[in-house]
């Protein structure tokens, strides 16, 4: 089968020919259609997640078909649509576990990070990890909610009953959850980069109340604010915007390292809580919500052995809301 390989840290993706994988006992086999591109693959490319299982199969935002079911799977049969996150095995049995803390597990395992995940023709999957899609949903759309919808998702519920809230970034966990707030009735105030007009329009075309820079002050005081771009110096701007008892929640696996800042910032019970993987509570919640919405991404597609573009194409920016490499279109 063909794939896009991970084989040093800092260089380029390599189109390989490698064997098709069989699954295990507990797993599925999957014929991809589709696979979301995250900035987390990103981090792992430029070496800020630094310990990848190399040769790596980047991508933890998968949909695909079930071809072969393992011995023990009685979840899922052939011809499923199912769709596979970022959280790919926990141990069952540690404090946090046994405590509905999943997502903090210690012995944890993740797609496309320690296991091969969706840059390619085939991958395998624990099926206990997996998420049925509903036949209608379109691939090309759903691959966007399995990392970008589930963290944000996850994140938007961390800001609890918040009415006002602030999204520092506008990329792809965003634009998706600017539309779950507008079903929920709140409002989204949104912060992107000082001069990026085309992303400001772009998030008032989604329904926000509000956007501008990330310098900038928002017109009224938020509730709480989610920071989705992984940038640790937006997190004091953050804390100025909250009111008294507003939260901020730091949505990303990887941030760069937030200043110091005034105590007076923090003080009146505001807090910052970062957001970690995700439960599968979160996303049997989600996969069930985001049809109700419904949730449409903004998608720019490429093909698989554009992987390399598409990727340089996040870092750089260049289209607004989700990118998804479509592998199989006739499935």
């Amino acid at each position: 089968m063909r794939a896009m390989v991970l084989h040093t840290v800092g260089e380029p993706l390599e189109l390989q020919e490698v064997p098709k994988p069989r699954p295990g006992r507990h797993q599925l086999l999957l014929e991809i259609l589709t696979c979301g591109i995250c900035r987390t693959d990103l981090h792992i490319i430029d070496g800020e997640l630094d310990k990848p299982t190399l040769p790596l199969i980047l991508g933890h935002q998968i949909v695909g078909i079930v071809r072969e079911v393992g011995s023990e799977v009685s979840s899922f049969k052939k011809g499923d649509k199912v769709g596979v996150p970022w959280l790919g095995h926990t141990c069952g049995n540690c404090e946090f576990c046994l405590d509905d803390r999943e997502n903090l597990c210690d012995n944890a395992r993740f797609t496309g990070y320690d296991r091969d995940g969706g840059f390619a023709e085939y991958a395998t999957a624990d099926a206990h990890f997996c998420f049925p899609i509903p036949e209608e949903y379109p691939a090309v759309q759903a691959a966007p909610l399995l990392c970008a919808g589930l963290i944000g998702y996850r994140s938007l519920r961390k800001a609890g009953a918040a009415q006002k809230i602030g999204f520092y970034g506008f990329g792809s966990a965003a634009h998706i959850l600017a539309q779950v707030a507008d079903y929920q009735d709140r409002q989204v105030y949104a912060f992107t980069r000082p001069g990026d007009r085309k992303g400001q329009e772009f998030a008032r075309s989604m329904g926000t109340a509000w956007a501008g820079s990330s310098e900038m002050p928002p017109p009224q005081k938020l509730d709480a604010a989610i920071i989705f771009a992984p940038v640790g110096k937006l997190v004091p701007h953050a804390l100025k915007a909250v009111k008294k008892g507003g939260k901020v929640v730091c949505a990303g696996i990887h941030m760069s390292d937030i200043p110091g800042f005034p105590y007076r910032d923090l003080w009146g019970e505001r807090s910052i809580e970062s957001v970690a993987n995700l439960t599968r509570q979160d996303g049997v919640d989600f996969m069930q919500l985001a049809p109700e919405v419904p949730v449409e991404s903004s998608v720019q597609t490429y093909p698989l052995e554009e992987a390399n573009e598409a990727l340089e194409d996040l870092r750089a920016g260049t289209f607004n809301g989700s990118a998804v490499l479509v592998v199989n279109e006739a499935s």
